[in-house]
């Protein structure tokens, strides 16, 4: 009887583990860089085409590889970063699986050239799905060159699971963004479909972050330094005026290994208390350095996980590091315990009686005298300005019909008035047909009622409103004639340069919408209109998060980029819960509802009305 166990072939085993390893582009660009950092390379070059799907390449000046490494580094379980169970607890790499390139040449064609220091020729190798297609010996620059083409050729399935390219290449400026700010003295440049995104000279961490996120972003950082024997901790905190509803400027850093760590972000919101607005997401940039033997990295895949052996006192030190840094740069407002000397009171004071104040009146003072009397008034009596006081008076009533000279009279006879009795007696029905005017009311500043001849029409009046502004955006969209407001003062708008890009790609459709754009600086947006439904006050925040959600959370249900920008600005932009309408809004956004292409559901599917009929209200009672 023959054996069911058998051993899996290498191609397998390793398209296998390249479910784990390699999850999209991102997951290809995340282990080469960090790779090439491991080769003590002064200068990364990152070269992505659409978005990672066709072509991923990252050349460093590391230290190289000779003609035996070269080809050993692809099999399962080879690495150079440990060599016993021991070094896992002591990681100073990045890396250390051996499972990176292996799974990588397993679903992609993979080029790489490397050459070492010392060496005149350096090393050629094409791999195609696992399998070595050739070995050359080429003339290659110091370091090394991977090219990964055509990511998941032979898997077709992972092929199409893979999002839109601005959300692949939102992770793979993810990554890249993790590595450049562990490492800020190695030179990265991004290279995306030709175009120069990211050119990250030699700095230091301040101005790193600065680099990658726009030149405003200087005013906002905190300095945080704090060093103890748990933990050493350095880096920036933001601002609480320039906090955002977003976590994407929120990053954590390990022994210069990014991590995620729900724990250490609730020590963060907790030094914040009272400093936020409600929803309200601070910045920070936070780089510890722990004892290699104190912290555990190998706990989750992605090794984005860790473990420390005291992470109630890191907490501790950690939210008190950050209130600190708040305080001492007059962030939080303090309590001053210093006694001022010059405000006291002398205690002689309280002995001393208060003097009464004096009141001074001016006998001869006459409101009613003329200015040609003013001179003399003061030296006369009382009887003289009594006098002069009798004869203004005469004046002034003898020269009272001045006033109206020039005026004419107009006159005017009332020939019959008619009035009305109470003898005047309608008829209980007149002849022509009286409409009933429906009665709109709002409940609970939420709902809309209105009574129907089968019962009551009770209305949300957020999808309502969501509704017609979607279908309004969508018409402006296509047709081009949206109203626009123009702005009195242009207004400036800082983004990240992978935010702009997003923006350039956008402007033709937020231009059907409404907005007329400048022509854009560095890494700052000038808008000189804005849609007529949105005030100027809420533009950053609506396109800080439309960013944010075409790079994160596009809906599948969308048939299009128009599509979604218009569902989000519907939902930005509608009437909240909670406002108070007049009956003049109430019955123009039930009117303008019930004018829509489809009034019956939202622009996310949710229903907007429902009706009570008089059957179910007679079930009630």
């Amino acid at each position: 009887m023959s054996g069911i166990i058998q051993l899996l072939p290498d191609h397998v085993a390793n398209q296998i583990a390249a479910g784990e390893v390699v999850q999209r582009p991102a997951s290809v660009v995340k282990e080469l860089v960090e790779n090439a950092v491991d080769a003590k390379a002064s200068e990364i070059k990152l070269i992505i085409k659409d978005a990672g799907k066709t072509l991923i390449q990252v050349i460093d000046n590391g230290v190289g590889m000779n003609v035996t490494d070269a080809r050993l580094c692809f099999e399962r379980h080879a690495t150079s970063k440990i060599k016993h169970a021991e070094d896992l607890f002591a990681l100073h790499t990045k890396g250390f699986r051996g499972e990176a390139l292996a799974s990588i040449a397993a679903v992609a064609h993979v080029e790489m050239k490397t050459k070492q220091d010392q060496q005149e020729l350096g090393t050629h190798i094409i791999i195609e799905g696992s399998k070595f297609v050739s070995q050359e010996v080429a003339v290659v620059p110091k370091g090394t060159s991977f090219l990964v083409k055509n990511l998941f050729f032979n898997i077709p399935a992972r092929r199409n699971f893979l999002k839109s390219d601005n959300i692949e290449l939102k992770h793979i400026i993810d990554e890249f963004e993790r590595v450049a700010m562990a490492h800020p003295s190695i030179h990265f440049v991004l290279i995306s479909n030709g175009s120069e995104i990211f050119n990250l000279p030699s700095s230091n961490y301040r101005q790193r972050i600065v680099n990658i996120f726009g030149g405003k972003t200087n005013e906002k950082l905190v300095p945080v330094n704090e060093d103890t024997e748990i933990v050493s901790i350095s880096g920036f905190v933001g601002k609480p005026e320039f906090a955002k509803k977003t976590r994407t400027e929120q990053f954590f850093f390990v022994n210069d290994r990014f991590i995620k760590s729900g724990f250490l972000h609730h020590a963060i919101m907790s030094a914040y208390d009272g400093l936020l607005r409600d929803n309200n997401q601070p910045s920070y940039f936070l780089f510890l350095q722990v004892p290699k033997h104190t912290i555990d990295i190998n706990i989750h895949p992605t090794k984005t996980e860790v473990k420390f052996d005291d992470e109630q006192a890191l907490y501790a030190i950690l939210r008190s590091t950050i209130k600190h840094s708040l305080g001492m740069f007059n962030v939080v407002p303090a309590l001053d315990f210093e006694r001022d000397a010059t405000l006291d009171t002398p205690y002689n004071y309280k002995n001393k009686e208060a003097d009464m104040p004096s009141i001074q009146v001016d006998s001869n003072y006459n409101p009613f005298a003329t200015s040609s009397e003013d001179k003399d008034v003061k030296n006369k009596s009382y009887a003289s300005s009594f006098n002069a006081r009798t004869s203004y008076k005469n004046d002034t009533h003898s020269s009272w019909e001045s006033l109206y000279v020039g005026l004419k009279q107009d006159t005017f006879e009332v020939e019959k008035m008619s009035f009305e009795t109470d003898g005047v007696v309608s008829k209980l029905f007149d002849e022509e047909a009286t409409e009933t005017k429906s009665l709109l009311y709002q409940l609970n500043r939420k709902y809309i009622v209105n009574s129907i001849k089968s019962g009551l029409l009770i209305i949300h009046q957020n999808r309502a409103h969501q509704r017609v502004l979607y279908e309004q955006f969508l018409t402006n969209i296509t047709v081009h004639q949206a109203a626009s407001q123009q702005l009195l003062f242009p207004l400036s708008l800082t983004f990240a340069k992978d935010e702009l890009r997003l923006l350039k790609e956008l402007q033709p459709t937020l231009e059907g919408i409404g907005f007329l754009f400048e022509a854009s600086k560095q890494d700052a947006l000038i808008i000189l209109g804005i849609p007529a439904q949105v005030t100027e006050s809420e533009v950053s925040h609506i396109l800080h998060e439309l960013i944010y959600n075409l790079q994160e959370e596009v809906p599948e249900d969308s048939f299009s980029l128009s599509d979604s920008i218009a569902k989000f600005m519907a939902k930005s932009i509608a009437v909240k819960s909670g406002k108070l309408l007049n009956e003049t809004e109430l019955s123009n956004l039930v009117n303008a509802l019930f004018a829509c292409k489809e009034p019956n559901f939202s622009p996310y599917n949710k229903p907007i009305f429902i009706t009570l009929t008089t059957e179910d209200l007679d079930k009630r009672f």
